[in-house]
């Protein structure tokens, strides 16, 4: 079988989407029999992932292509270009794709966070987010929903026939993986990082409920306090102010620190030098630093958010992401109880282990498989 993927995500632009293509391709090059021909934008700035690395497998093809993924003529010059690669199956794992390619095509399927949280969108955003995504799932022939949650949501909101619809849960990175003390020590010293902080990553979208997480720590935090220091880390959107200017009002900012954007380099480093992870997000397609914080061996409080649940199972403290008293209580669970932070890294290892890419590249090779055959 001759497979095509749109591998342009694979670029600073798209940091989780990305991460999701390159370990993909990565997985499923040993397992399809046949040429998986990856489409890659060589003027997309890309300092996390070595395409190079790709190219080691045989039946990988990197095909260069000068067309980003919002421009026009992703419309016009790259339904072409498919055509002449000839694919069985072309996956596009972004929304934005051509609309017509001549093959049977999949489309990835992430989450409704627009149609969810629509309200946080100025209006003519969330038309075009919608048009988008209406287009996008009309012009696929099957799905790739990263959860059993991201597919009841699609069925639920959109229409989608669950007979079109494989779930393809992800996994984490093999970087994520517990370090050793003193390499830790080291790390949060050259970083000029507290010994003890609980981490969180992710932006500061409104979803996140990164306000309801700055009042739980103002809740328990004193100054003899065992609970370490709060570090949020990731992308911030200066629309969305709220976490910051709370932490300075309730009297807690020189004990939360923001980080903002990490580097690939420093991320594996961040998550196991944290004491815990906390994710108080209202809603998650997958959840994927849930499974990276367990893979690195650091204990995780998450919410009780639909896929999150699916993806922590047992081997994580939850709590309603609507109670800051509840998210309070996981806090100081995991900051003074080390029996609980022992049992929990224990069991999110467990748990990280039972996702792997090997499985979910097995899993997109037979959506791949049925589309060709039909």
């Amino acid at each position: 079988m001759r497979v095509f993927i749109d591998a342009r995500v694979i670029q600073d632009h798209f940091p989780g989407i990305g991460r999701y293509v390159f370990n993909l391709i990565a997985a499923l090059a040993p397992q399809l029999d046949g040429e998986l021909l990856a489409l890659v934008d060589v003027n997309a700035a890309n300092t996390r992932y070595d395409l190079g690395q790709l190219t080691k497998r045989p039946n990988i093809q990197l095909i260069p292509t000068d067309i980003p993924i919002f421009h026009w003529r992703s419309q016009t010059a790259l339904p072409r270009l498919i055509r002449r690669l000839r694919p069985d199956v072309a996956h596009f794992p972004y929304n934005v794709r051509p609309l017509r390619t001549g093959v049977p095509s999949l489309l990835t399927l992430y989450d409704v966070i627009p149609r969810r949280f629509s309200g946080y969108y100025p209006r003519l955003t969330r038309w075009k987010i919608e048009a988008i995504q209406r287009a996008a799932l009309r012009a696929s022939d099957g799905f790739a929903a990263i959860s059993q949650s991201t597919e009841d949501d699609f069925v639920e909101l959109y229409r989608v026939s669950r007979e079109t619809v494989t779930v393809t849960p992800l996994a984490p990175d093999p970087v994520f993986h517990p370090r050793p003390p003193a390499e830790l020590d080291a790390f949060r010293q050259q970083k000029d990082l507290p010994q003890r902080y609980m981490l969180y990553l992710g932006s500061n979208k409104p979803h996140k409920n990164l306000p309801r997480l700055i009042r739980a720590w103002a809740q328990i935090r004193n100054p003899k306090s065992e609970i370490p220091n709060l570090i949020l880390a990731g992308h911030w959107d200066a629309r969305y102010p709220e976490a910051k200017e709370l932490a300075a009002a309730l009297g807690v900012k020189d004990s939360v620190r923001f980080l903002g954007p990490v580097s690939g380099e420093d991320l594996p480093w961040l998550y196991a030098a944290a004491r815990a992870f906390i994710f108080p997000s209202l809603y998650e397609g997958f959840g994927l630093p849930v499974l990276e914080a367990m893979a690195s061996g650091v204990p995780v409080a998450c919410s009780r958010a639909p896929g999150l649940s699916e993806v922590a199972g047992h081997a994580a403290l939850t709590f309603d992401p609507l109670s800051v008293d509840e998210m309070a209580d996981a806090i100081i669970r995991l900051g003074t109880d080390a029996a609980v932070r022992m049992n929990l890294t224990r069991s999110g290892r467990e748990r990280a282990s039972a996702f792997s890419w090997k499985e979910t590249a097995a899993l997109t090779l037979r959506a791949y498989e049925r589309l060709a055959a039909v």
